[in-house]
């Protein structure tokens, strides 16, 4: 992380229920519409002698900037340098106030915004006041009963700022590593038997800078790598410990080549363990009974709280409007499937919650910890993406004089299988991650999804969960891609999950048209199904069914899902032309895929309805009779030349060089495969 990220939405710290009341409001001579007030008048109080004044004013400035239209205004009257020196305030609720004021504004100004704050010198004052807050620690070692500006609170405000900065900034990761801030943040996540929730904000923030930082990992020591086995070793039962956990796994997967040779397939091991023990967890059940205690709770009293979750650090805060919004809860981290990045905007909302809300934010910890699982263990299967180098020290030729082959010669390397080292496939099988994946992607239970339908507040927890089925099918798909079929239990293991990936996307009255789910349930699928044709097992879907998803994918506007429904055709198709009797079948199949081939608007979707055909038609009594059902000859002649002209008009600045290369070989394969009908023809 930290190189060209999305922006996090974080959770908005201040409203206006939640503000101090004090006599210094008057002063401030505010209008009664606060929303109104103008930047300037806002950014002149911060000099204001009185402390409840400053402090009043980096609220209301917390809160204004919640609303994107207000932030050009106050950069453009220098809030970041004016806000600046207020998070060395002498007053620890104007340090704290003024921290939120600037978390606001990253979080909700966007990357363009952060990298101004970062140009605007917010890492100096930023990393002193995170110096001061750790040395002042001591001085609170007991659970803190009221969390209002406390040095820790201040910590949450400030560590929560610089994971914004760090996620959305490159800059202000280089800061972060020649600062020396790596040490401060472990300081706050060995915090956790005081104050989880500091703890686990800044377990996020380290795993976010420690992925793909290779200037960090020359800082870690053994100090770190200590701390973070600490925590992995905790045995708190409460979920806010789990999520930790959770990340302190990940972060040390992104130094695992910092680990000790020694102890290093120890601690993999290790580290695996806590993603299966995170997995485990039956999020169906344990979500319906988080709700029931909560209903419990509410009946037997107001003030009553039984939950373990310790909130120390922050003012408390009380939701506006009766709930969060659904489209608020857009969940996500950084991750790769099979070498691609994917970005999801992460939205976090948990310390927003009001404190009579401890089983919800158990809930949202829960689902967080089983996503954050789910994408370690889609890197730990995923080979590297090839760097920009590699691939102009492969284009350094002119391609004129190449040929498709000697074009593509080097690329086969890259696109080879996945193989995954000996301790990290013994430690996957031996915690039994392959079948505890597949278990989730059969989340989220209709139960736990009509209890949070049924709740307002409940309801941005249905969002988190369809999000861990979507992370446990993308993990799925590279777990096929990374493992052998005997590590996933064999042929009827391999039959069972293509059935209960088959439900999924037909078990409803129609195909569901969430892009986001049809394009890893579909990647997952067309992993599956190529496993079980390279092993000869049937296959289970019926012609009917193919059908349908493949019309269902074209209407879909996201190519990934396109391409992984013509080649589950292909893969489909090709297997039924080793069968007899198939012929009405494959006629159907070779239809569709020349209607894409010929009529989808992107030359990578056509490539792939090509490249299917080649499969489906190319050897067998059944293909070559439904090859001239259909004419397929006559109109791959037809296309040969409107393909080529794409390739040439198109191809260059609007596609990758891995994707051009892709296409010049079902050029060259077109060529040669309108040639072997010729002589199917002739028989």
């Amino acid at each position: 992380m930290g190189k060209a990220k999305n922006n996090k939405f974080k959770r908005p710290q201040f409203n206006s229920a939640g503000l101090p009341v004090n006599p210094a409001r008057e002063e401030l001579e505010v209008e009664e519409d606060e929303d109104r007030c103008p930047a300037g008048e806002l950014l002149e109080k911060l000099q204001s002698p009185n402390a409840d004044v400053r402090e009043y004013a980096c609220a209301s400035i917390s809160r204004v900037v919640q609303t994107s239209q207000s932030i050009p205004g106050f950069l453009q009257r220098d809030a970041v340098r004016r806000l600046g020196p207020m998070l060395l305030d002498q007053s620890l609720a104007v340090r704290e106030t003024a921290t939120g004021a600037l978390r606001n504004l990253s979080a909700c100004g966007g990357h363009e915004v952060c990298e101004d704050m970062v140009k605007h010198d917010v890492m100096t004052p930023l990393t002193a006041l995170l110096r001061e807050c750790c040395a002042g620690f001591e001085a609170s070692t007991v659970p803190m009963k009221e969390p209002r500006n406390t040095v820790e609170g201040v910590a949450n405000e400030a560590v929560n700022l610089l994971w914004n900065l760090c996620e959305s900034s490159s800059q202000a990761l280089s800061l972060f590593n020649k600062s020396g801030l790596l040490d401060v943040v472990v300081q706050c996540v060995e915090r956790h038997p005081h104050n989880t929730e500091l703890a686990v904000v800044a377990a996020h923030c380290l795993h976010t800078v420690t992925e793909d930082n290779l200037e960090l990992l020359g800082s870690i020591n053994s100090s770190v790598l200590g701390a973070l086995e600490s925590v992995m070793l905790s045995t708190q039962k409460d979920m806010a410990h789990t999520l930790l956990r959770t990340l302190a796994a990940g972060t040390l997967w992104n130094m695992k080549s910092n680990l000790p040779a020694g102890s290093q397939a120890q601690t993999l091991n290790a580290l695996v363990a806590v993603l299966g023990q995170t997995l485990e967890l039956d999020a169906g059940g344990l979500i319906p009974e988080l709700r029931r205690a909560e209903e419990a709770r509410h009946l037997s009293g107001p003030l009553a709280s039984t939950s373990p979750v310790t909130s120390g650090g922050k003012k408390e805060q009380e939701l506006a409007a009766g709930g969060l919004e659904e489209e608020d809860m857009e969940e996500g981290a950084e991750h790769k499937s099979n070498g691609m990045a994917a970005r999801h905007v992460d939205t976090d909302f948990s310390d927003l919650l009001p404190r009579d809300k401890a089983e919800l934010r158990e809930a949202i910890a829960l689902l967080t910890a089983q996503q954050t699982s789910l994408e370690i263990i889609v890197n730990m299967c995923c080979s590297d993406d090839p760097s920009d180098d590699e691939w102009e020290e492969g284009s350094s030729s002119d391609e004129s004089e190449m040929g498709p082959d000697s074009l593509c010669e080097g690329l086969s390397s890259l696109l080879s299988p996945l193989c995954l080292s000996a301790e990290i496939h013994s430690a996957l099988t031996n915690h039994s991650i392959p079948q505890k994946v597949l278990k989730k992607t059969q989340f989220p239970s209709t139960e736990a999804m009509n209890v949070c339908l049924q709740n307002a507040a409940w309801k941005c927890l249905v969002k988190r969960m369809q999000r861990v089925q979507h992370r446990a099918l993308t993990c799925l798909n590279n777990i096929l891609s990374a493992m052998d079929a005997d590590s996933l239990g064999g042929d009827a293991a391999l039959q069972a999950a293509a059935l209960h990936l088959s439900s999924l996307v037909f078990g409803a009255a129609e195909i569901p048209k969430d892009e986001e789910f049809l394009e890893a349930v579909t990647s997952a699928m067309r992993s599956l199904l190529q496993m079980i044709a390279s092993k000869n097992i049937p296959q289970c879907m019926s012609p009917q069914q193919l059908m349908s998803l493949c019309e269902a994918a074209t209407r879909c506007e996201g190519v990934s899902v396109r391409v992984n429904a013509l080649a589950i055709l292909g893969i489909t198709g090709s297997t039924l032309a080793k069968e007899k009797n198939t012929a009405e079948t494959l006629q159907m199949i070779g239809s569709a895929l020349l209607h894409v081939a010929s009529k989808d608007v992107n030359l990578v979707v056509n490539g792939e309805a090509l490249d299917a055909l080649f499969d489906v038609f190319a050897d067998g009594a059944e293909a070559e009779k439904a090859a001239k059902s259909i004419g397929l000859l006559g109109a791959l002649r037809a296309l040969q030349p409107v393909f080529k002209a794409k390739i040439r008009k198109e191809g260059k600045g609007k596609y990758s060089p891995e994707q051009l290369c892709v296409l010049d070989n079902i050029k060259v394969n077109l060529r040669r495969f309108i040639g072997y009908l010729e002589t199917v023809v002739k028989k």
